[in-house]
């Protein structure tokens, strides 16, 4: 009986997975966007005091649509500065196979 159900819930899920990947096709085509951002030193200093400005307000007397305003503020300075930058970023498990590849070679 459990074999059975075991079978039912693969099925179920193997038919599910296969309807929602049908729609990949079609996202494929859209060809991404590439800009360049590079930002003078000028700017991202100017970035980055705008940012110590905005934590250390003092926001316990901001309203909740202040402080949102504020929060994306800083979450768009940020992102503009990490854009403009040449940094790349791996991940835990990345790293674990890489260093994996480059002993067992």
């Amino acid at each position: 009986m459990k074999k059975a159900i075991f079978i039912a819930f693969l099925m179920i899920f193997t038919m599910v997975s296969s309807s929602t990947f049908a729609n990949k096709a079609e996202s494929k085509t859209i060809a991404p966007v590439v800009t360049e951002n590079k930002l003078s030193a000028e700017e991202v200093s100017r970035m980055n005091k705008r940012v110590e400005e905005i934590r250390s307000m003092d926001k316990s007397e901001m309203t909740g649509s202040e402080k949102r305003e504020l929060r994306k503020e800083s979450k768009g300075i940020k992102e503009n500065v990490r854009r403009s930058g040449e940094v790349i970023y791996i991940s835990g498990g990345t790293l674990l196979i890489i260093i994996l590849i480059i002993i067992l070679i």
